[in-house]
C-alpha cells in the first residue's frame, strides 16, 4: 500500500513538474519585463473607484465581457493597454496603483485616471477629484522609491526601470472636458493654436520629467479623432460628407501635429531615449464593426456623469459589430483594432535590445 502511494506521488510530481515546463515554453517571458502606463479612462482599469468623482463605472454593464466584472475599466471587456500586455507576454493584467503591492509592482503599474489630462483643471470641473498626468508622475515617484527598496539600492531601481516600457495617452479631456464646451459656448479665452501650444510646452515637460526618472522606451498614443465620438455627434451634429463633427478634430489637430513634432524633438534632444509615436485613429479595416456612431449602451443624460452607461441598462447583444460602448469609450472590438496598430509601432523596440543607456 505504501509503495502504491509512493508511486502515485511520483507520478504526480512527474506531471507538475512535465505541465510547468509546458507553460514556460508556451507563454515564455514578457517581451519586457515590466510596463508602467499613464492616461486616462481609456487606460483606467479602477484608480477612479476609490475617488470623489463621476468619472468612474465600477458599476454594471461595464466589463459585461470581462471575466471579473465591472472594475472601473470604460468598455464592456478589456480595454486598449490589457490587449497590447498580452501581446507583449504578461501572464495578467498591470495592477492599478490604487491597489498595486509590492508584490507586483516590478512588473509595472497602471496610472491612468478617467477625465484625467495633461492640464491639471482639465476634467476636474465635470468628473470631480481625477488624477492629472501631474499627479500621476508623483505616483510614480512613490513607487520608484518602493521599487529601490524592493530591489536594495537606486542602482538597481535605475537599471531596472530602464528597461521598462512605458505607455503614455493624455490630451483627450484637455479637449473634451475642457477646452471643446468653452470653444462652442463662446467662453474660451485662447485660440485654438494658443491652447495646444499652452498643452505642448505642458506635454514636454511632464514627458521629460518621466525621462528623468529613468524612463527609456516611451510610446505615446496621440489623440483620438474626437469629433467621432457619440457625444460630440449627438451634440453638435456631422459635418457635410462625413459621420464626424470635423470641427472638433480639426481644433484637436493642431495638438496632434505638435505631438509628433515633441517626439522627434525629444528622440533627439534626450541620450538613449526611445520615443514612439502611435495613432491608433489610423485604422483602414474595422472588421465585423458596422455601427460607428451609436453606443452599445444606453446613455445617461446627467450633467455628472453624461455619456456613461445607465446603470443596470440593457445592452446591445452584437457588441462586436460596435465601434463605441458608451458615448466616450470604445468597446473591447474596436480596443483589439487599436491595440494591433500599437503594437505593430510599438515592435521595433523588439528588434533591437531594450534600450538601457
Amino acid at each position: 500500500m505504501e509503495y502504491s502511494k509512493l508511486n502515485l506521488w511520483y507520478l504526480l510530481a512527474c506531471v507538475v513538474i512535465i505541465l510547468q515546463c509546458h507553460h514556460r515554453m508556451v507563454v515564455g517571458e514578457p517581451k519586457v519585463p515590466c510596463l508602467f502606463i499613464f492616461g486616462d479612462s481609456l487606460v483606467d482599469n479602477g484608480n477612479n473607484n476609490y475617488r470623489e468623482t463621476t468619472a468612474k463605472v465600477n458599476y454594471e454593464p461595464y466589463g459585461v465581457d470581462f471575466p471579473a466584472g465591472p472594475t472601473g475599466r470604460f468598455t464592456n471587456g478589456r480595454n486598449t493597454i490589457d490587449i497590447i500586455a498580452e501581446m507583449l507576454g504578461f501572464d495578467d493584467y498591470i495592477p492599478p496603483y490604487a491597489n498595486a503591492t509590492n508584490q507586483n509592482i516590478l512588473g509595472g503599474v497602471n496610472y491612468g485616471s478617467g477625465g484625467a489630462g495633461i492640464l491639471y483643471e482639465s476634467g476636474r470641473q465635470l468628473y470631480g477629484d481625477v488624477i492629472s498626468f501631474d499627479e500621476q508622475l508623483s505616483n510614480h515617484d512613490a513607487t520608484i522609491s518602493r521599487i529601490t527598496k524592493l530591489v536594495g539600492s537606486k542602482s538597481a531601481a535605475k537599471k531596472h526601470l530602464k528597461s521598462c516600457l512605458y505607455s503614455v495617452g493624455l490630451g483627450n479631456n484637455d479637449y473634451l472636458a475642457n477646452y471643446l464646451p468653452k470653444y462652442y459656448a463662446s467662453t474660451a479665452t485662447q485660440t485654438s493654436q494658443t491652447f495646444a501650444a499652452l498643452l505642448i510646452a505642458k506635454y514636454t515637460k511632464q514627458l521629460i520629467k518621466l525621462y528623468k526618472t529613468g524612463a527609456r522606451n516611451v510610446v505615446v498614443f496621440a489623440p483620438g479623432k474626437l469629433g467621432c465620438v457619440p457625444q460630440q455627434i449627438s451634440t453638435y451634429g456631422s459635418s457635410d460628407g462625413s459621420f464626424c463633427f470635423e470641427t472638433s478634430n480639426d481644433i484637436v489637430q493642431i495638438f496632434a501635429d505638435g505631438v509628433k513634432l515633441l517626439i522627434a524633438s525629444l528622440n533627439k534632444l534626450l541620450p538613449g531615449a526611445k520615443f514612439i509615436h502611435t495613432d491608433t485613429s489610423t485604422a483602414t479595416s474595422y472588421g465585423n464593426i458596422t455601427v460607428a456612431t451609436e453606443p452599445c449602451c444606453p446613455t445617461s443624460t446627467d450633467v455628472s456623469n453624461s455619456g456613461h452607461c445607465i446603470r443596470g441598462s440593457v445592452v446591445c447583444s452584437n457588441r462586436d459589430e460596435y465601434l463605441f460602448w458608451d458615448a466616450f469609450h470604445p468597446t473591447e472590438a474596436a480596443n483589439l483594432i487599436s491595440a494591433k496598430i500599437a503594437y505593430d509601432d510599438i515592435y521595433p523596440l523588439f528588434a533591437d535590445p531594450i534600450a538601457v543607456a
